[in-house]
């Protein structure tokens, strides 16, 4: 069992990343289980067809909505309190979609929906970080990014099949009855970090919410130039998945002229991809401090970009683009957790707060990079994707490289 920080039971601790993976993966089902309906959602309010994309895009800011006040509320109130009542939100969210009656009404949703990611981020995440130490936290997170892989990996698949049998109101009905046992596992297994007493004898401290005060914390962490690299680099590098993820639909099945099922076999090369950066993560833990395990990441990272902007000049087919974005999904894969890591220490306030900073920006930049792509075109052929998405991506390299040369003699700091 994972080395535990604090005085629980490790049976406890198993059930709680048990009940969180629950909770964590059917979040995010509830966005690409449904993408293989999306048309089937535009037919039957008679809508656009930019609304698929902009639905995946609402519910990634939907995540930033409330992070920056669930971040310092669970500083005070606790991590256990908060992401429960994250949970349930999430859960009765996803049954109102069943009886959505407007495309309007349906994005609103989709933003509530999307909520739920500011708890699983300003939450889940720091709690994670409290109760294991730091080694086995970075293998957990990865090992939950795996999990959570699993959704874009198979949800289209998934997708498509139950839709044979079922309407997609009763896809998100059905994902609100999951999200329903994730909140009694949560309740059942999740222990409370702020206030607990460690096993080095020391306590986290819960901290007095105040707006003035909660401010003034902002203000310097936004002033922190390393952990603002390394948060917008968090979301620069995701970006070009991010992007595949909202137009991936439109591009394959709408423009292709693919079937749900294809569309949904498409999508295995390029998580499959990142599933394998991760366990190559997991395995270079063992003798790799955190700022060199990015640096390694960052080969296939750069190669799979520069591959799809060579792929966007040629005119390249499906195959090209796919291979190139499973090359740098492998960068991707073996950098991310590793890196949210690095971010979350670079400051020594409380790491609700700091959590919640990390995934307001991140996921800020992933939403309004997607909508932008998403704008430019991206979605009319496969070599604008594919120009679009690598530029978006490679604006991470500055990033990076200013954080990593201020990280080449320390890794992060243990907890």
């Amino acid at each position: 069992m994972q080395r535990i920080l604090i005085n629980i039971p490790p049976t406890r601790a198993l059930g709680f990343c048990l009940a969180l993976t629950l909770f964590e993966l059917t979040t995010y089902m509830a966005s690409d289980m449904i993408m293989p309906a999306m048309l089937k959602v535009i037919h039957t309010f008679n809508a656009d067809s930019r609304h698929v994309p902009y639905a995946f895009n609402l519910y990634l800011l939907g995540g930033v909505c409330l992070q920056g006040l669930i971040g310092p509320l669970s500083d005070q109130l606790g991590r256990r309190r908060m992401l429960l009542a994250g949970c349930a939100l999430f859960s009765a969210a996803c049954a109102a979609a069943f009886a959505a009656g407007s495309i309007e009404a349906f994005n609103l949703l989709r933003l509530v929906q999307g909520m739920s990611l500011g708890f699983v981020v300003a939450v889940s995440y720091p709690a994670l970080q409290e109760v294991f130490c730091e080694a086995d936290a970075v293998r957990l997170m990865a090992l939950l990014g795996n999990v959570a892989l699993l959704s874009p990996l198979l949800g289209p698949l998934v997708g498509t099949l139950l839709l044979e049998w079922l309407d997609w109101r009763e896809l998100f009905l059905m994902l609100g009855l999951v999200a329903a046992l994730a909140w009694l596992g949560l309740y059942a297994f999740m222990p409370e970090t702020v206030g607990a007493l460690r096993r080095d004898g020391k306590r986290l401290a819960s901290i007095p919410f105040s707006w003035r005060h909660t401010r003034q914390r902002y203000q310097a962490l936004l002033g922190n130039h390393r952990f603002l690299a390394a948060s917008l680099a968090l979301g620069l590098m995701s970006l070009p998945l991010i992007a595949w993820i909202g137009l991936a639909p439109v591009l394959l099945m709408q423009q292709q002229g693919l079937t749900p099922l294809a569309y949904g076999l498409w999508q295995i090369p390029v998580f499959a991809a990142v599933i394998v950066g991760n366990l190559l993560l997991d395995r270079l833990l063992l003798t790799h401090p955190l700022p060199r395990l990015v640096s390694l990441a960052l080969w296939p990272f750069c190669l799979g970009l520069g591959a799809l902007i060579v792929c966007s000049q040629l005119g390249a087919g499906l195959q090209a683009v796919v291979a190139s974005l499973a090359l740098y999904a492998v960068g991707l894969g073996m950098s991310n957790a590793a890196l949210y890591r690095l971010a979350l220490f670079c400051s020594e306030d409380s790491k609700g707060l700091v959590s919640a900073l990390i995934g307001m920006l991140s996921i800020t930049v992933m939403g309004a990079g997607g909508a932008l792509i998403a704008a430019s075109g991206g979605g009319n052929s496969l070599s604008l994707f594919a120009l679009w998405a690598a530029g978006g991506g490679l604006l991470a390299l500055p990033l990076l490289l200013g954080f990593l040369s201020n990280n080449t003699s320390h890794s992060a700091s243990t907890p």
